[in-house]
């Protein structure tokens, strides 16, 4: 299915919106300030080693210290430039204690990026990726995509074996490879092998903590991850932007650069699709279905949880064709929400409970269909015993809801506030609780207008009560930078 590529930029932040028949299928954003990390190379020092979780704490030069664990460690043979996977083959991996110590310099490149109190997670099985293949320096391996059919495979990875010769190090054929000319697989690995070598040359000058490669910016990504032969147009809404990815394109993804434009629109490159409104749709918990009924999505730190509504559709037919026809609707619009949200980690999806075997399995086949469309890998498991769905979207950096919003100051999270009522009655327990304890000669309540508000009002005879009990005046002042549970209690 043909879409659409626009891409808005600014000098802080670039946004990346596809568009498939109309609709906003995925958003990519990136800020100057908080650039991802997934896929920098750096050369770090061990802080702690861990044995009892088999993990090391890795210091590259971020806010917190990074996260390795042992399954993501190769042999220290493999850290010496060169070496191959091949020579520790066959062998348990020694633990952790064994392998690394504190204060040792490791080559690690980052998996995951930090996300909220979490470090990035690291790995020392380095890759860097081109426009067609993936390099694997420390690897002899030769693999094709899975996604390539599997006949086309084996004669692929003749010829990727043919190309790469005796060098040394491994290659992953991308799908976007499946139709590449031995020419252009022949350059995309020159240009790996000159990215490596560059890479080699800084790790063995720099002093730890150090950067020594950098993933590519989200507008040069599009290009190489993107863009795909389904890409109709992508339009970039910045000359310089435009002139840049025009070079970039020439020396390493040809086959794209004329599909790029300039856009010369009126209106900003996101109105014509209401971008911006299915993003602040995207933050909300619920989301409207075509035939009336609706999505409630929660995310937490755990896992996403999707309930399936049917709202004010009703069926032209009996209740089971109406909930069928929802979990049709609601498992196509999952997968969309999924993508647009960047949702990732365990799904639980409630679907409407079916009655109907077969009903069953025609919502789990449209849930697949669907995420058969996703770049990011997905795995669905079946309906369990309380007639839950459960499946996992890996997860590579922060979901859209957490790049954008941050936790509200007021609530703290939950979602809800404590009553003016309840706030009242915890100031008045506290005020009783200090007449105790210290002899003032008045107490002052400072607290949010609402809260003021009920204690001229419905609680001023219990004030006025307390008052008279201590034997103390109680004097009140409103302060409009407070939030409702917030208040303090002064003596005078």
């Amino acid at each position: 299915m043909q879409h659409d590529i626009l891409i808005n930029w600014s000098p802080q932040e670039t946004r990346v919106a596809i568009i498939e028949q109309g609709a906003v299928q995925e958003v990519h954003i990136e800020r100057a300030l908080e650039r991802g990390l997934v896929g920098n190379i750096y050369a770090g020092r061990v802080q702690r080693v861990l044995p009892g979780m088999q993990s090391a704490f890795i210091d590259i030069g971020l806010e917190r210290t990074a996260f390795l664990h042992v399954a993501d460690l190769l042999p220290q043979i493999h850290q010496r430039f060169g070496a191959g996977r091949g020579e520790a083959e066959g062998r348990a991996p020694p633990p952790i204690e064994r392998q690394v110590f504190e204060g040792q310099t490791l080559l690690v490149q980052v998996l995951k990026d930090p996300i909220g109190t979490k470090g990035a997670r690291l790995t020392t099985q380095v890759s860097i990726a081109g426009r067609l293949l993936v390099f694997l320096p420390f690897d002899e391996h030769l693999g094709v995509s899975q996604k390539i059919p599997h006949p086309q495979r084996e004669a692929l990875r003749q010829r990727l074996q043919a190309l790469v010769g005796q060098e040394g190090g491994g290659f992953i054929l991308r799908t976007n490879a499946e139709d590449a000319s031995d020419e252009e697989l022949a350059d995309d690995i020159a240009y790996l092998r000159k990215t490596w070598a560059r890479i080699r040359a800084r790790a063995n000058t720099a002093a730890p903590p150090a950067l020594l490669y950098e993933e590519l910016t989200l507008v040069q990504r599009v290009l190489r991850d993107l863009a795909t032969p389904a890409t109709r147009s992508i339009q970039v809404d910045a000359r310089e932007q435009f002139a840049a990815l025009q070079a970039f394109a020439q020396e390493f993804t040809p086959q794209v650069a004329e599909r790029l434009q300039l856009y010369r629109g009126e209106r900003p490159i996101f109105e014509p699709f209401q971008v911006d409104e299915e993003i602040q749709r995207a933050l909300g918990r619920r989301v409207e279905l075509k035939s009336g009924g609706y999505l409630v999505i929660d995310q937490t730190e755990a896992l996403t949880t999707i309930d399936v509504n049917t709202g004010a559709f009703v069926g032209a037919r009996n209740f089971d064709d109406t909930v069928f026809r929802t979990n049709l609707e609601a498992a196509q619009a999952i997968a969309r929400q999924l993508r647009l949200r960047n949702l990732g980690g365990i799904v639980i999806i409630d679907f409407i409970d079916m009655a109907r075997e077969e009903h069953r399995e025609a919502v789990l086949a449209e849930l697949r269909k669907q995420l058969a469309r996703d770049r990011v890998k997905t795995m669905v498991g079946g309906f369990s015993a309380l007639g839950l769905v459960e499946m996992t979207r890996k997860r590579t950096r922060e979901s859209l809801a957490q790049m954008l919003t941050e936790t509200c100051p007021a609530c703290d999270g939950r979602g809800r506030v404590r009553t003016a009522r309840t706030v009242c009655y915890d100031i008045l327990r506290e005020i009783l609780r200090e007449a105790r304890a210290f002899n003032p000669r008045e107490f002052r309540i400072v607290a949010s207008p609402t809260v003021i508000e009920r204690f001229l009002d419905e609680e001023s005879q219990h004030l006025a009560g307390l008052s008279d009990f201590i034997g103390k005046p109680i004097s009140l002042q409103s302060e409009s930078s407070m939030t409702q549970e917030q208040y303090d209690i002064v003596l005078l």
